[in-house]
C-alpha cells in the first residue's frame, strides 16, 4: 500500500458514513422535533436539528475500525491504549455536547466534562511531553498533563464559540486538518520517524473526511447543524493531534536554525486555529470586562461583526476560510518554502483578506455620498432638501421636501445592494 493511499481510503469512508448518517440524523430530529428553540444570538430563522456531531462520531470511529484493519497502520495501533483513550473521550464529549444542545446545560457542567475527557486523553492517551524551545525542554510528568488538558479545553471552546454560521465550522476544519496533515507528512520526510506522526496524520485525515461529508448539509441554508456535540468533537480530535506531534519535534533534528521555522512546531497548531482562537480570546475578553462569565452568550464574535458589517452569510463564511487559508498555509509556508516567497504569499493573502473583510464599509460610504447628492428638487439647487433615510427615520426631514419616485427608486437600490453585496 503506498504511502497515501490508506489515508486516502479512511478519508472517504469517514466522509461517506458521515454523509449517510446526516441524512439520518436529519430525518430522525425533524420527524421528532429534535431541535431546541431559535436564540436571539442566532442567525438562522428555521428551527433546524443539531445531530450532526453524532453523525460525524460514527463517521470517525467505522474509520478508525477500517484504519484498524489495513496493514498500513500497524504502527499506530500497535499500542491501543491512545486510540482507546481518544475514542473513549470522544463518545464522551459527544454525549454531553447532544445533551446541551438538546436541553442547554449549564455552562459549569459542560466545562467540567471538557476537562474530564481531556483528562481521559492525557492520562491514557496523547502528552505534550517537551516543548521544541532551544531543544527539547521536558517538563514534569505533572507539567505535561496539565499543559495538555488546557490546550485540549482551549481548542474545544475556541472551535464551539465560533460555531455561529452555516458550513464555518466544517470548512475551516478541513482547511486546517488538510495543512496539519501536510506538515506531518514533511516531518515523516524530515526527520524519518513515523511513529509518532502517524497517528496525527490518521486523526487529520479522518476528521478531514468527516467534515467533508457533513459539509454539504450543513452549508447555506443549512438542513443540519453539527451542534456542540460535533464542535466539541472537532476541537478535541484537533488538539489531540496537534499535541501528538508538538511535543516530540526537535527543530535541531529537522536543521532549522533560522528562528521562525525552529517554532514551526509550536506556531503551526496555532495558525491553522487562528480564526477561532482569536473569536475565543476576544470573547473572553470583552465578557470579563463587563463583569459576565467568560462562557455567557451574546452577539458580537467575529461572524456577528462580519454580518453587522453588511456581509452575507456565504461571503462571511468564505472570509473566515480565506484568513484560515492565508494564515495556516503561510505558516506552513516557512517551513517548506523559502522565506522571501513565504513573505510574499502571507503579504498578498493579508492585503487581499482584508481588503475583502472591509469591502461593505466602502460601499457604504459610497452608497451615503450619493445619497446626499441626490436632490429631492433640482440637484445641486441651492436650497433644494436632500433625502436621507436615516433623517426621516429620526423625524428630522422636512415634511414638505417633496421626494421624487426616482429618488427612491434609487436609493432602494443601493439599500438592497448595501444588504445584499
Amino acid at each position: 500500500m503506498s504511502q497515501f493511499s490508506g489515508y486516502l481510503i479512511v478519508l472517504v469512508v469517514s466522509a461517506g458514513i458521515t454523509f449517510g448518517f446526516a441524512h439520518l440524523a436529519r430525518r430522525v430530529g425533524v420527524k421528532y422535533g429534535l431541535h431546541p428553540p431559535i436564540r436571539e444570538r442566532d442567525v438562522h430563522q428555521t428551527p433546524t436539528p443539531r445531530l450532526g456531531g453524532v453523525a460525524m462520531f460514527i463517521g470517525i470511529l467505522v474509520a478508525f475500525g477500517v484504519a484498524w484493519q489495513l496493514p498500513f497502520f500497524d504502527l499506530v495501533f500497535a499500542d491501543p491504549e491512545p486510540v482507546l483513550a481518544i475514542l473513549g473521550a470522544a463518545l464522551f464529549i459527544v454525549g454531553i455536547g447532544v445533551a446541551d444542545d438538546l436541553w442547554d446545560l449549564d455552562w459549569m457542567i459542560k466545562l467540567a466534562a471538557q476537562f474530564m475527557a481531556a483528562g481521559l486523553v492525557a492520562w491514557l492517551g496523547v502528552q505534550i511531553y517537551s516543548l521544541p524551545i532551544g531543544g527539547l525542554t521536558v517538563g514534569s510528568s505533572w507539567v505535561s498533563f496539565s499543559m495538555t488538558v488546557f490546550a485540549i479545553v482551549l481548542v474545544m471552546n475556541a472551535i464551539n464559540f465560533v460555531d455561529g454560521l452555516d458550513g464555518l465550522v466544517a470548512g475551516v476544519a478541513v482547511i486546517a486538518n488538510t495543512v496539519f496533515f501536510v506538515y506531518t507528512q514533511l516531518l515523516v520526510t524530515s526527520t524519518g520517524a513515523s511513529d509518532y506522526f502517524n497517528l496525527a496524520s490518521l486523526i487529520a485525515a479522518i476528521l478531514v473526511g468527516a467534515c467533508l461529508g457533513f459539509l454539504p448539509l450543513n452549508w447555506h441554508p443549512a438542513r443540519l447543524f453539527m451542534g456542540d456535540a460535533g464542535a466539541l468533537l472537532v476541537g478535541l480530535l484537533m488538539a489531540t493531534s496537534a499535541a501528538a506531534v508538538t511535543g516530540q519535534v526537535d527543530p535541531a533534528a529537522l536543521g532549522r536554525t533560522q528562528l521562525l521555522p525552529a517554532f514551526i512546531p509550536i506556531l503551526l497548531p496555532f495558525a491553522i486555529l487562528i480564526v477561532p482562537l482569536a473569536d475565543f480570546v476576544l470573547a473572553v475578553l470583552r465578557r470579563l470586562r463587563a463583569g459576565k462569565s467568560p462562557f455567557s452568550a451574546d452577539r458580537m464574535h467575529l461572524h456577528h461583526r462580519l454580518l453587522d458589517l453588511g456581509h452575507s452569510q456565504v461571503h462571511a463564511v468564505l472570509i473566515f476560510y480565506g484568513w484560515t487559508v492565508v494564515i495556516s498555509v503561510g505558516c506552513l509556508a516557512f517551513f517548506a518554502a523559502p522565506t522571501w516567497l513565504a513573505v510574499l504569499f502571507v503579504s498578498v493573502g493579508v492585503v487581499t483578506c482584508t481588503a475583502f473583510t472591509l469591502l461593505p464599509i466602502g460601499r457604504r460610504r459610497r452608497a451615503d455620498r450619493l445619497a446626499q447628492r441626490v436632490a429631492t428638487g433640482t440637484e445641486g439647487a441651492p436650497g433644494s432638501a436632500l433625502y436621507d433615510r436615516l433623517d426621516e427615520a429620526s423625524g428630522q426631514r422636512d415634511p414638505e421636501a417633496p421626494v421624487s419616485g426616482d429618488t427612491l427608486d434609487t436609493l432602494d437600490s443601493l439599500a438592497k445592494k448595501d444588504q445584499h453585496p
